[in-house]
């Protein structure tokens, strides 16, 4: 498995030491009923450091892989991919891949994907096609984005299956009723993404991924006075927390809104337990995972309609959906959880139910089933593939 190193903050590595924590002892089956059980090996491609270190991470990606694969102990290549420098890293890896003919499965992330494809060069597009139609197989987080990478990319409909991000949900949430002060939260980047790449800007215009967080703080702001006594706003990632602070400071809501660091799960569900709603007002989404984690602990979720979201968020049914940067929207919903505690609670109850079956014990079966219909595939063109590892 190639993508981010467990020290990157964000919805990819949420989602592979989600795998990797739930993989052991799963057993997928082939067609013909063969046992098959797996063992995944995780392997960072990029790392939190310097540049330098990143390369040296990176040639030791591609060393590793070429010493498993003359090794004979590679049947999978599971390759986490973005927009930016993850496709550009992430191509060199699967050539590699292809050259040794082992089935390579792709994992798309990548919120801005659309905007980043449509701004490379031709000739980078049509090599970026061309090797993920040869993959076997690519998973994407929902029906829409299955649509874009088959009719943008013309990968065959065959080998494209969705895959909604797995989520891990607690066996029990806490009693929210009869609350006087309320909790909203924000999970995700504060501020839009930057990052040495768009230093590169001479030749590729990368975009820039916007979770609507200043939306968000300028919106609480202009709740009526008689609310904001009744509620506080909660927003953690890691950004531009410095500016995010300046803003709060501007409208005068430093007893009204905190902003913490990245938190690790433990940290992220003691949060979540004793919250009471859940504000991603985001341009552009795969899936987010923090949506999906705020869910299974029976929040109710005022997103966007953006990416994969509104095939699991439904307005007014399981959460409330406002435009991205539609700021009479945002406020009007808040206002609507804030006052209305039965709306509150039954969104949160709902919002609970519509995840519970993407509970990464079944997620990781769903997995498991596609890599045994990969090997079964791979094994009708040649039987003398003799490992059981994904790599």
């Amino acid at each position: 498995m190639l993508g981010t190193g467990f020290d990157i903050q964000g919805g990819i590595t949420s989602v592979q030491k989600l795998i990797i924590e739930a993989h052991v002892g799963k057993v997928a089956r082939c067609k013909n009923g063969e046992p098959r059980h797996l063992k995944i090996q995780h392997v960072p491609t990029i790392v939190r450091g310097s540049a330098l270190q990143n390369v040296m991470i990176y040639v030791k990606s591609i060393q590793h892989l070429c010493w498993k694969i003359l090794r004979q102990e590679v049947d999978i290549i599971h390759v986490h991919f973005a927009e930016r420098g993850s496709t550009l890293r992430k191509s060199i890896l699967i050539a590699i891949g292809l050259l040794f003919r082992k089935s390579i499965v792709l994992h798309a992330h990548g919120a801005t994907y659309q905007e980043f494809y449509d701004r490379l060069p031709k000739i980078l597009q049509a090599t970026i096609a061309f090797l993920f139609g040869q993959c076997s197989h690519t998973i994407v987080l929902s029906h829409s984005w299955r649509d874009y990478y088959i009719s943008k990319l013309h990968l065959n409909p065959d080998r494209v299956t969705v895959l909604y991000n797995p989520v891990s949900v607690p066996p029990a949430i806490p009693d929210r009723s009869g609350r006087k002060r309320l909790k909203f939260v924000f999970l995700g980047r504060i501020g839009k993404r930057g990052g040495p790449l768009d230093l590169a800007k001479s030749l590729i215009s990368f975009p820039k991924q916007d979770k609507g967080a200043f939306d968000l703080i300028e919106a609480f702001a202009q709740l009526p006075a008689a609310d904001l006594q009744h509620v506080e706003l909660i927003l953690a990632g890691n950004g531009d927390l410095e500016s995010a602070q300046r803003l709060i400071a501007k409208f005068n809501l430093t007893a009204n809104i905190s902003v913490l660091e990245w938190l690790d799960p433990q940290q992220r569900d003691e949060l979540l337990a004793t919250a009471d709603a859940f504000v991603l007002p985001s341009y552009n989404e795969g899936l987010p995972m923090s949506m999906l984690e705020a869910m299974a602990w029976g929040l109710p979720a005022i997103v966007t309609p953006v990416g994969g979201i509104p095939e699991v968020v439904r307005h007014n049914r399981n959460g409330l959906l406002v435009e991205p940067g539609n700021q009479p929207q945002l406020i009007q919903a808040m206002q609507q959880l804030i006052n209305n505690e039965a709306l509150r609670l039954s969104l949160g109850r709902a919002a609970r139910h519509s995840v519970e079956h993407l509970d990464i014990n079944n997620y990781i079966n769903s997995l498991a089933n596609l890599y045994a219909t990969v090997t079964s595939k791979s094994q009708d063109l040649d039987r003398s593939m003799p490992s059981n590892e994904i790599i």
